[in-house]
């Protein structure tokens, strides 16, 4: 996945370019196969009458309705949501047909932490804090795929624009 060039000002470059971690998608791939099980079960356990045949297009329709608004919809946020950092700034964008961003300039950002927990560490992912100057403080960007590299570049990338030299640590 890569951020659209037509989206980077001119000398601009993504350093780092992610989404959330696919683990975001199991609770409803596991939904998806439970929904699919009950309208399978009530198509084989309803008689055949017309009754049953009403009641089992209602458990379709619901099933239908389920899928989209528990399934589609979170499959829609995880492919449209985007976290990039280029050499000038934090961009987040999300959205499918509205969309909504926020950009924070990377000089404007004083810290890069990351966070890992236990479910995160077997996962490979782990929460990124990205900290500005702003009255809203931070940013947490949860479920970030090989989250300490990301952190590792994004550092370098503030230490480059920093302007501070490896030689004598000014």
């Amino acid at each position: 996945m890569s951020f659209p060039q037509r989206l980077l000002n001119p000398g601009e470059r993504v350093v780092v370019s992610t989404r959330t971690h696919v683990k975001e998608l199991f609770g409803p791939a596991a939904l998806l196969l439970l929904v699919v099980a009950v309208g399978v079960v009530a198509t084989v356990l309803l008689p055949e009458q017309t009754a049953a045949n009403v009641l089992e297009m209602v458990v379709w329709f619901l099933v239908v309705v389920a899928i989209v608004w528990f399934v589609m919809r979170p499959l829609a946020t995880w492919l449209t949501t985007t976290y990039t950092f280029t050499n000038r700034r934090f961009i987040a964008r999300s959205g499918l047909v509205a969309k909504e961003g926020r950009t924070i300039p990377l000089n404007r950002i004083s810290g890069v932490d990351f966070e890992i927990g236990v479910i995160d560490r077997i996962f490979g992912c782990g929460t990124l804090v990205v900290s500005d100057a702003s009255t809203q403080g931070r940013v947490e960007l949860t479920d970030i795929p090989r989250v300490e590299k990301v952190q590792l570049l994004v550092s370098e990338e503030l230490h480059r624009i920093s302007g501070v030299s490896d030689d004598d640590g000014t």
